[in-house]
C-alpha cells in the first residue's frame, strides 16, 4: 500500500511541475491594476481581439478579459494593429537584443517575433500609419536619417520605396496619421490647425474642419472618423463616397477626446476609443449609442 501511495503521489508531483513548466513558458497573463499606461496605438486584428502597443510591451482585451505578453517586452510607439499582425516603432526592452532605436518592426504571430522593416538603430517613428489590408505605409519622419529627409512619406512597397508626401496645405503640428485598409490614394493627418484627407496619395489635402483642432483619426472601409476639440471633444464619420459627416454620440469625456479609433472587423457595430489625456478606453456595441468603459486613467476594470 505505501508504494501505491508514493507512487501516486510522485505522479501527482511530475504533474504539477509540468502544470508550472507550461505556466512559465505561457506566451500571455492576465493584466491587473493599473498597467495600461502610456499607450502608443490601438487596433483590433481578425479575429475581433483589441490590442494596445505600450512603452511595457503589447497588452490586449479579449473575450472579457486583460491580457499581456511575458516576451518581447518592448516600448511599442507608432504602434498599429494589420489584418496579420501588427507595425510597430520605438525602443527595445531591457531583455532585447535589438538596436536603439528599432526603427520599423512588424509581427505576423502575435507579437512572438519581430521581422525588421527598416530604419534599426536611427528612428523611433512616433507618427506611423498602416494600411489593414494593403500594409503601405504612411510616416512622419523628424529629422534626416540614411534614407529619407524631414517630412511625411508613402510606402506601397512595405518600406523598400518611398515617396515624398505634400503638407504645404496642412497648417500646424501633426498630431495623427491614418492610411485607408486597402487604397493609399487616401491619406489623412490631424494637427492643430484641424483635420485633413488627401485623395490623390499626398499630392494633396483639404481641411474637412474649421476652427478645431484634430485630435485621433482612423479609416474603416468606407468611412474615415475623426475626433476634434474645440473646448468640447467631437468624434465624426465622414462618408468617403457621400462627403456626408455625421456627429457621434460619446461618452462624457469633459475636456478629454479619443485619440485612438478603431473599428471591429468581426462587428462594425462595434468600436473601441482610446482618450488623448486621462487614457481611459471605452467600447461600443451599438454604433456609438452606449459605451461601457473598459480602463480608466490606466487601470483596467
Amino acid at each position: 500500500m505505501k508504494k501505491i501511495i508514493i507512487l501516486v503521489s510522485m505522479t501527482f508531483l511530475l504533474f504539477l511541475i509540468g502544470c508550472s513548466s507550461l505556466q512559465s513558458d505561457s506566451f500571455e497573463k492576465e493584466l491587473q491594476g493599473d498597467q495600461l499606461t502610456h499607450v502608443h496605438g490601438m487596433g483590433y486584428d481578425k479575429d475581433g481581439q483589441l490590442n494596445f502597443g505600450t512603452h511595457a510591451g503589447l497588452k490586449y482585451y479579449k473575450d472579457g478579459k486583460w491580457f499581456e505578453t511575458t516576451k518581447n517586452i518592448n516600448d511599442y510607439m507608432g504602434f498599429n494593429v494589420v489584418d496579420q499582425g501588427f507595425y510597430t516603432s520605438g525602443h527595445p526592452g531591457a531583455q532585447s537584443d535589438l538596436p536603439n532605436p528599432i526603427g520599423i518592426q512588424r509581427s505576423l504571430d502575435g507579437g512572438k517575433t519581430l521581422e525588421n522593416v527598416g530604419f534599426v538603430g536611427e528612428v523611433d517613428f512616433h507618427l506611423l500609419s498602416v494600411g489593414y489590408e494593403s500594409h503601405d505605409i504612411f510616416l512622419y519622419n523628424p529629422k534626416s536619417n540614411s534614407t529619407l529627409d524631414e517630412g511625411l512619406y508613402l510606402s506601397n512597397s512595405e518600406g523598400e520605396d518611398w515617396k515624398k508626401v505634400s503638407s504645404s496645405s496642412i497648417d500646424g503640428k501633426y498630431i495623427d496619421l491614418a492610411v485607408h485598409p486597402n487604397n493609399s490614394n487616401l491619406l489623412a493627418v490631424t494637427s492643430v490647425g484641424g483635420v485633413y484627407l488627401s485623395e490623390d496619395g499626398g499630392q494633396s489635402f483639404k481641411l474637412l474642419t474649421e476652427r478645431k483642432q484634430g485630435i485621433g483619426v482612423y479609416f474603416t472601409e468606407n468611412t474615415l472618423y475623426y475626433s476634434t476639440f474645440d473646448g468640447s471633444p467631437s468624434l465624426v464619420s465622414y462618408g468617403l463616397k457621400n462627403q456626408e459627416k455625421t456627429v457621434n454620440n460619446l461618452p462624457e469625456l469633459g475636456k478629454d477626446a479619443p485619440m485612438d479609433i478603431s473599428q471591429n472587423p468581426q462587428n462594425p457595430n462595434e468600436l473601441a476609443i482610446h482618450t488623448y489625456s486621462s487614457g481611459d478606453v471605452y467600447l461600443t456595441k451599438d454604433s456609438t449609442k452606449t459605451w461601457t468603459l473598459l480602463s480608466k486613467s490606466g487601470r483596467v476594470q
